[in-house]
C-alpha cells in the first residue's frame, strides 16, 4: 500500500489543496484546518448550509493566510472568543480575525467571521476512541482522514454516474489496498514513514458528500448508495479517522508514493 494523494483544507469546508509532501503534526497536517468561517453564535459555518466554501481558495502563508487574493493576518489579541465546530460540540478558544468579515460575509451571503485555532495544542480534546491528551484541530472530530481508491472503485461500480475521491475531502488517499479493507485496521495502527497513526474509528459520511467540490452543485449521491450497503452502527461508512502517534513538539513527514503498512 501506499500513499497516493495528500490533501489539506487550510480553511474548514474550502477547496483542497493539493501536496506531494506533508507534516503530520499531533493534531493533524501541518496548515490543515486552523481557520473556520463562523456565525454570528460563533458556530462553525460548514458546506452543508453554504456549498458557496467550495470556491473559496485558502492558502496559508508564514504568519496569515490568502483568501482568493485578500492578505489576513493571523490574529495576535483582540477581546477572548470561543467557537463551535458543531452547535452541540464544546467551544473552544480562537482568536477573530475582523479584516475578513466583509469578504466572508459577501461570499457567502450571510453574518460570517473568520476565526483562527492559535494553540491546538491547548484546545479540543478528541471526543472519542482517543488518549486523554489528544488534541484535534478544526476538523468534525478526527485529525486525519484516509481514503481508499479501491473502496472509491467498489462504490462507483454501484452508481450510474462515478464520483470523484474529492467528495469525500480526505487528507490521505491509499493505493495498493483491497476494497474496503480499512474496515479491518479499526482499533489497529499504521506506519507511514517513521509515524504511526492509530486508526481511531470508521468515517460516518454526510451530506457533504453529495456536493461536487469544483462546482457547488448539490446531489444526491453517492450518500443515498452509501445508505444501501454501507450502513453501519447508525452510520454511513466511507474512510477512516487516525489520530498520530505524536506529542506536542512532535512532528512527522509523509510523502506521496510513501508505503504505508497495517503494524497492529
Amino acid at each position: 500500500m501506499r500513499i497516493a494523494s495528500l490533501h489539506t483544507y487550510p480553511l474548514k469546508g474550502c477547496h483542497r489543496l493539493d501536496h506531494d509532501v506533508a507534516v503530520t503534526e499531533p493534531w493533524g497536517l501541518a496548515g490543515d484546518r486552523r481557520w473556520m468561517a463562523v456565525d454570528a453564535d460563533g458556530v462553525g459555518i460548514t458546506q452543508r448550509e453554504a456549498p458557496a466554501l467550495t470556491q473559496l481558495h485558502a492558502v496559508p502563508r508564514p504568519g496569515g493566510l490568502l483568501l482568493d487574493g485578500l492578505d489576513v493576518d493571523e490574529p495576535a489579541g483582540g477581546p477572548p472568543a470561543t467557537a463551535r465546530v458543531f452547535r452541540a460540540k464544546p467551544p473552544v478558544p480562537v482568536r477573530l480575525a475582523p479584516a475578513a468579515t466583509a469578504f466572508l460575509s459577501d461570499l457567502l451571503g450571510r453574518d460570517a467571521r473568520l476565526a483562527w485555532l492559535a494553540d491546538p495544542a491547548a484546545a479540543r480534546p478528541i471526543q472519542r476512541n482517543a488518549h486523554p491528551d489528544d488534541r484535534v484541530n478544526l476538523a468534525d472530530g478526527f485529525p486525519i482522514l484516509l481514503t481508499s481508491e479501491a473502496s472509491l472503485d467498489a462504490l462507483n461500480g454501484r452508481l450510474d454516474e462515478p464520483v470523484p475521491m474529492t467528495r469525500f475531502r480526505p487528507n490521505l488517499v491509499l493505493t495498493g489496498a483491497g476494497a474496503w479493507a480499512e474496515d479491518t485496521w479499526v482499533g489497529g495502527r499504521l506506519r507511514i514513514g517513521e509515524t504511526t497513526y492509530r486508526v481511531a474509528e470508521p468515517s460516518n459520511r454526510c451530506l457533504v458528500t453529495t456536493i461536487d467540490q469544483e462546482t457547488g452543485e448539490r446531489g444526491r449521491e453517492p450518500l443515498r448508495t452509501l445508505g444501501r450497503f454501507r450502513r453501519r452502527d447508525g452510520g454511513l461508512h466511507f474512510g477512516v479517522n487516525l489520530i498520530p502517534d505524536l506529542r506536542p513538539g512532535d512532528t512527522g513527514v509523509i510523502r506521496v508514493g510513501e508505503s504505508v503498512l497495517s503494524v497492529s
